[in-house]
């Protein structure tokens, strides 16, 4: 029996579009804080991190994720996170301590950690939690 076998479309970068209060506090901030390059077209990128910023009609627009419901079918005894995420940013593991350093620097809001856990399979984790000046709750882990 033959498999009927589709072509698929290449998926390239995948950028969050995130609504502002303030889009040039906002570009001013993603950076100086956070050390993207940033563009008026409203990107903010460092790396994998590519964000777009859009002005916000009414500030009450401006929605950052609430708190994920909890959940016990993870594969580790992890139940889900303690504040809720609007980016989650894999960083090299060894270079927690460098970015710390570099947040406090620039002045960024860190609002959790740096925390430090070992999941149930023996994978240790580390992650620290910033807030930008809309409220959206970026993880670097």
């Amino acid at each position: 029996m033959e498999e009927n076998i589709k072509a698929k479309a290449t998926f390239y970068d995948g950028l969050q579009v995130r609504l502002v209060s303030d889009l040039e506090k906002s570009l001013a901030w993603y950076r100086d804080v956070l050390g993207c390059e940033v563009d008026y077209w409203g990107h903010a990128v460092r790396g994998g991190m590519k964000l777009i910023l859009q002005q916000a009609k009414d500030s009450s627009d401006v929605k950052p994720n609430q708190l994920s419901a909890k959940r016990d079918n993870y594969p580790t005894d992890w139940e889900g996170p303690d504040l809720g995420w609007d980016t989650f940013v894999h960083i090299n593991y060894e270079e927690l301590d460098l970015l710390i350093e570099e947040m406090k620097a620039n002045g960024a809001n860190i609002i959790l950690g740096p925390i430090e856990k070992t999941h149930s399979n023996d994978v240790t984790f580390k992650n620290l939690y910033i807030q930008d000046p809309d409220g959206y709750i970026i993880v670097f882990g």
